[in-house]
């Protein structure tokens, strides 16, 4: 995860007075990791430290706060009856509009109160500048430490339909996903799409594919096997980190022989994942969405230990 800027600037411009609460650092076991975090406002919150009475007495503590912000630790079975045994330090900063503008870094660092900045978090910002690699939300020596949010997986949906819908669903609540929505015309989308989701009609939609990262992963599920045919000979010709077609046995081996009289090796057709998901879930959109749901984050954590590979 790291800093949603995005989501407090919206939060701040919805509700005025914002808090937000991060868990700065945890010992022991813990229902969140570093870096997890809540808004608060009078009325409402978003986001999760891992629900329970942790979460409750820091929202009702966030909306009663009246420093800029505070550090404090929570013993969460001795002081707050959770069975997790560990302690967390959770770090509360109230925002308003004129707070916002010093988060376009792409790093945070900040005290509590006023401080030199230590030498050991001047060492990993350089570090994290000259690897390009963003550094691990932590607290060193009373600095919290976060990178910026950016949407670092981007997956692109083919389709509006049933399933189409019952995906973007699932996967829009997830942190890291930069989604795209695509189908024939704007009446096939839902009259609300979820936040953080852009939807891009187009009425021939394999032209899209040149437009979409070449680390992309696709999820091709239109009305139409004319056009999921199309974006599989768009895509094998594009590159992508994973596509994965909705369909039978039957529909992917006639799909096979048409790819491969298009010109394309049995080796790059089989980059294709037919069907997606976990076909013993069921038919139903929203086993399917689960199912691919999980197939997407499995492709996500593999990412990630190759990233920590290279951090090493």
């Amino acid at each position: 995860m790291g800093f949603d800027v995005q989501a407090l600037r919206e939060a701040v411009a919805a509700h005025g007075r914002v808090t937000r609460v991060v868990i700065a650092a945890v010992r022991g076991s813990s229902p969140r990791e570093p870096g997890a975090a809540m808004l608060v406002w009078d009325t409402g919150q978003s986001g999760t430290i891992g629900g329970g009475t942790l979460e409750y007495e820091a929202a009702e503590a966030a909306r009663e706060q009246m420093v800029p912000k505070r550090f404090s630790t929570h013993a969460l079975g001795p002081d707050l009856g959770q069975c997790c045994g560990g302690a967390v330090t959770l770090l509360s900063e109230v925002y308003e509009a004129a707070d916002l503008n010093g988060l376009d870094a792409e790093t945070i660092a900040r005290p509590a109160a006023p401080a030199p900045m230590p030498m050991a978090v001047k060492r990993i910002l350089a570090a994290a500048r000259s690897q390009g690699l963003p550094p691990e939300p932590q607290l060193v020596d009373g600095w919290m430490i976060e990178p910026v949010h950016r949407p670092g997986r981007p997956v692109w949906i083919w389709g509006a339909g049933h399933v189409g819908r019952a995906l973007v669903n699932v996967l829009a609540p997830l942190p890291d996903l930069q989604i795209t929505w695509a189908d024939t015309a704007p009446d096939r989308f839902p009259a609300e799409v979820p936040a953080g989701v852009s939807a891009v009609p187009a009425a021939d939609v394999a032209l899209l594919v040149p437009h979409a990262p070449e680390n992309a992963a696709h999820l091709v599920l239109t009305y139409s096997h004319a056009l999921d045919l199309a974006l599989c000979h768009a895509l094998l010709g594009r590159g992508f980190a994973f596509a994965g077609l909705i369909g039978s046995k039957t529909k992917w081996a006639r799909f096979r022989s048409r790819l491969a009289a298009l010109g394309h090796s049995q080796e790059q057709i089989s980059r294709i994942t037919c069907p997606i998901g976990d076909p013993d879930l069921g038919k139903h959109p929203q086993m399917i969405a689960v199912g691919v749901a999980a197939q997407l984050l499995r492709l996500g954590k593999e990412e990630d230990e190759q990233r920590e590979d290279r951090r090493a």
